[in-house]
């Protein structure tokens, strides 16, 4: 039985379990056929996790996947130090305490990153260039997530080399989500860089709806977000993240040991923008962007 546990809500992106399952099957693994997968989502309350990783455990799972950031990673690490776990994390793994390298991971625990929160200064940089005249610069985190001081140090750093001044907004909650983009109305904030926090993936809908809104242009760390009308996203595809866990725990249950599987680190990275958001903003985009662009929406 392989434990899957997960800081999201049961029903936010399904299309990340659905990568997780393809690569089982692609390591031979069914759901239902030759394997069952027992699901815990903490649905987007971090404090849940370590209960819910406990339960896994005396359930003996044979592998557990923690799923959602760094939250989870710990939790599970936590609960055992003899069953399995295959993380899935954007931030940075060996900073937050799960792994002690990269090439050796050593213990029960391995991986995949895929640099989500590690992205902060790129974000930064991209929209300064597309937005270079427009003021202040909100960084949305949540600062429940471990991730999150990581993502603010880098982006402040990007700031402060760019001659940019950053405003960091705290939002853990919908309702702080709403507030956060009361304040960036007040305090005219020109444009805003969202953080790459799961929960913020969930609620993604919420916060493109509100950038719209208030006409705010807008930066993030997935293609979901301008796929919903966000403007613009720089980042690695996460369904194909879970893929790839899902066939690091086939390898796992086919008997091969986490010490001996390297975290696999997202190598392509995509830039991803909205033409038709910009131009209901009236946000000209340099033809310096357009050409890196890997996918373009009109």
């Amino acid at each position: 039985m392989i434990g899957f546990l997960s800081s999201l809500g049961r029903n936010d992106r399904p299309e990340l379990t659905d990568g997780f399952r393809r690569g089982l099957s692609e390591a031979g693994y069914v759901e239902g056929r030759n394997v069952a997968i027992e699901y815990r989502f903490a649905e987007n309350q971090y404090d849940r996790l370590p209960a819910l990783a406990t339960d896994l455990v005396g359930r003996k799972a044979a592998v557990i996947l923690a799923a959602g950031g760094g939250n989870s990673a710990l939790a599970a690490k936590t609960s055992t130090s003899t069953i399995p776990i295959v993380f899935l994390t954007g931030g940075d793994p060996v900073q937050e305490g799960i792994v002690s390298s990269l090439n050796l991971p050593a213990g029960n625990v391995t991986g995949i990153n895929f640099f989500g929160t590690q992205l902060g200064a790129k974000g930064l940089e991209l929209l300064h260039e597309l937005v270079p005249n427009s003021g202040v610069i909100a960084l949305l985190v949540n600062p429940k997530a471990r991730e999150a001081a990581r993502t603010q140090s880098d982006a402040q750093e990007a700031a402060r080399r760019l001659g940019r001044q950053l405003l960091v907004l705290n939002a853990s909650t919908p309702s702080e989500i709403d507030i956060t983009f009361a304040n960036m109305r007040q305090g005219r904030v020109g444009a805003v860089l969202v953080g790459g926090d799961p929960f913020f993936s969930s609620r993604r809908q919420q916060i493109v709806a509100l950038a719209t809104r208030d006409a705010i242009p807008s930066m993030y760390f997935s293609r979901e977000y301008v796929a919903e009308g966000g403007l613009m996203s720089y980042g690695n595809n996460v369904s194909d993240a879970y893929r790839r866990a899902g066939v690091y725990v086939g390898r796992i249950l086919k008997g091969q040991k986490p010490a001996d599987l390297p975290v696999n680190q997202a190598t392509k990275f995509e830039l991803v923008i909205n033409l038709k958001t910009a131009k209901a903003l009236g946000v000209t985009v340099p033809d310096s962007l357009l050409a890196c662009a890997d996918e373009v929406i009109e």
